[in-house]
């Protein structure tokens, strides 16, 4: 019989002087392959007497093990080290300047929900997010559209097919659902605005099936529509970056609201393909808003009694359409990098209220 001990640390001693893991897989064959030394002595055991085989079973299958193991950690030290070496030499400088050609864009989209984030996170606001498929009761119970209500017809909705436990879900309408949920899982005061995603059954020109919209909730004692009208107005200057705005207000309907509102800006129209706001003899509408109907505080958990609060939404689509000249909404989902290298904004040149906004 061989001598077993000499025969691993022979076998140890090549493992460990294998340079890389084609070596190593050759010394593995010479010692574990079918005809490896090391499986040429484990053939042997049959042809031992039950004695024999007793004492050296034990030492060969602990050298069976010894050489499995002492190859599995060089195999894991040769990719350790390989990989060492493959980092130094595919370093990349990131200090170095960008080719222009191949400089990224930031979406007008997310360029203009950067910039309204940054103006009411000056004015105190959170932001809150919720699902794109969102309960019925969230869409619309909970803002006083019951199911006969004829205003779930203004809506336009995607529905999707019932659920097992028999619960309804649509495509959120509107990010008004995560007023909702807001106000469920926290008391007042609230100050927050829900920006996101939003589908209904339109397309043309100004319209998108996906559009993209941001709303507003304050609920506090003695909230007045004083203060909503202040905060449009502070809204309005600062994302169209202009020191003076004068605001129309016009009566409107909206089942969670009440007395509802919709918010025109003046502007001029005079020059073609252009709009000047804050002076003009023309107005822009700008988006819908109102006191929170003391239904959907009470729906809520919230005491119309002693809270009151008000709410405004606009389209985001549409606010970077006034202000930057996009003609058609259509273009946002396109993905044409053409359209997008045009309108898109430098990555770094992040909206701040000091640095300003579109740079």
């Amino acid at each position: 019989m061989t001598d077993i001990t000499a025969l691993q640390s022979d076998i140890l001693a090549q493992v460990a002087a294998a340079s890389d893991e084609a070596a190593l897989e050759a010394v593995r064959v010479g010692a574990l392959g079918k005809k490896g030394s090391v499986s040429a002595l484990l053939a042997t055991m049959g042809k031992l007497d039950p004695e024999e085989r007793k004492v050296q079973g034990p030492k060969l299958n602990g050298l069976k093990d010894a050489v499995a193991e002492a190859i599995a950690q060089r195999k894991g030290q040769l990719a350790d080290a390989a990989l060492d070496a493959r980092l130094v030499s595919e370093t990349l400088d990131v200090t170095l300047p960008t080719r222009s050609e191949n400089a990224g864009s930031i979406h007008p989209i997310s360029q203009v929900l950067d910039e309204v984030v940054a103006i009411f996170a000056d004015l105190g606001f959170g932001v809150a997010e919720g699902p794109d498929v969102e309960f019925d009761d969230y869409n619309f119970t909970k803002l006083n559209i019951p199911p006969d209500h004829p205003a779930r017809q203004m809506q336009d909705t995607f529905y999707v097919a019932p659920q097992a436990d028999g619960m309804s879900h649509v495509l959120r309408t509107h990010t008004s659902p995560v007023q909702v949920r807001t106000m469920l899982n926290a008391k007042p005061p609230i100050r927050m605005i829900s920006p996101g995603r939003t589908y209904r059954v339109d397309s043309d020109a100004t319209h998108s099936p996906m559009f993209h919209q941001v709303e507003a909730l304050v609920v506090d004692e003695g909230i007045h529509l004083g203060h909503l009208k202040w905060t449009v107005e502070q809204f309005c200057k600062a994302f169209f970056e202009i020191d003076q705005i004068e605001l129309r207000a016009r009566p409107s309907f909206f089942p969670f609201t009440e007395p509802s509102l919709e918010w025109d800006m003046r502007c001029d129209r005079s020059v073609p393909g252009k709009i000047t706001f804050g002076t003009g003899n023309d107005w822009l509408e700008l988006g819908g808003s109102g006191m929170v109907h003391r239904k959907v505080l009470e729906n809520c958990g919230i005491d119309p009694n002693r809270y009151q609060g008000f709410a405004f939404g606009f389209g985001l689509d549409r606010m970077a359409m006034l202000k930057y000249g996009m003609p058609d909404i259509r273009s946002f989902f396109e993905s044409d990098l053409r359209w997008l290298k045009h309108y898109g904004f430098q990555p770094l040149d992040i909206p701040t209220l000091d640095g300003g906004l579109s740079r």
